[in-house]
């Protein structure tokens, strides 16, 4: 949730039972960086810095964090149209998970090549080799589900391949206000990554289906934008 969830809003909803948070949506280099700062321009929250100052801002947010919840691990979720930026990113000594955005929808990210047109990029899987190869911390792979002209499952496999520990998938629905357990099952069931489920997590009834589905765990969104949660999940 980028312009939402930084090391404030995470240690308020830290309590309700979270052992990972995520800082971000960050924008790396200078084509996102510019992105960003169009949709901010059209009225849209979005965290932006200069090139020079968006790693050692990350790098503070996880310090705050991690000087009240030493025992939370922290994860950054960020954009590059070049894999480089996010290699650097990961290196921040306490950061756990640097979390790479093949997700945003936004026209101006979409318009770079990046969020979830990534999914596109021919070359997606030598990107990511090169992130995984390099980064000092574990890494994630968001991405969302049924986008037009995807398969799914063959992303999910390539993201395997390329040796990324965690697969974060928004098993969006287009047609429906509801994740798409049947794909979300069908992935767990054709990779051995570590699925993160996410979508329309709202009751501990649908943490529970993400877990039939077969995912390692889960993350919630939406229903914790107003920094509560109205359901426990210190059970998972």
């Amino acid at each position: 949730m980028a312009g939402i969830t930084d090391a404030e809003f995470l240690c308020k909803v830290i309590p309700y039972g979270f052992d990972v948070v995520t800082l971000g949506g960050y924008s790396l280099d200078e084509r996102t960086i510019e992105a960003s700062q169009k949709i901010i321009e059209r009225g849209r929250k979005e965290f932006h810095f200069k090139i020079d100052e968006v790693i050692p801002h990350i790098e503070n947010e996880v310090n705050l964090i991690k000087k009240n919840y030493p025992d939370v691990r922290v994860s950054a979720n960020v954009r590059s149209s070049i894999p480089e930026p996010i290699v650097q990113a990961s290196e921040i000594e306490k950061l756990d998970i640097i979390e790479i955005n093949c997700h945003c929808r936004q026209d101006e990210i979409i318009a770079i090549g990046c969020g979830q047109e990534m999914l596109k990029r021919p070359d997606l899987e030598e990107y990511l080799s090169y992130a995984v190869d390099n980064s000092k911390s574990e890494v994630s792979v968001k991405i969302r589900a049924n986008l037009e002209g995807i398969d799914t499952v063959e992303i999910a496999q390539k993201i395997e391949d390329a040796g990324a520990d965690y697969l974060h998938l928004d098993a969006m629905n287009p047609n429906i206000f509801d994740a798409d357990w049947k794909l979300l099952k069908n992935v767990c069931d054709n990779t051995n990554i570590k699925v993160i489920g996410n979508n329309s997590i709202d009751s501990t009834e649908k943490v529970q289906k993400m877990y039939d589905c077969g995912v390692y765990g889960f993350s919630i969104a939406r229903g914790v934008i107003s920094g509560s949660l109205n359901f426990n999940i210190s059970d998972f």
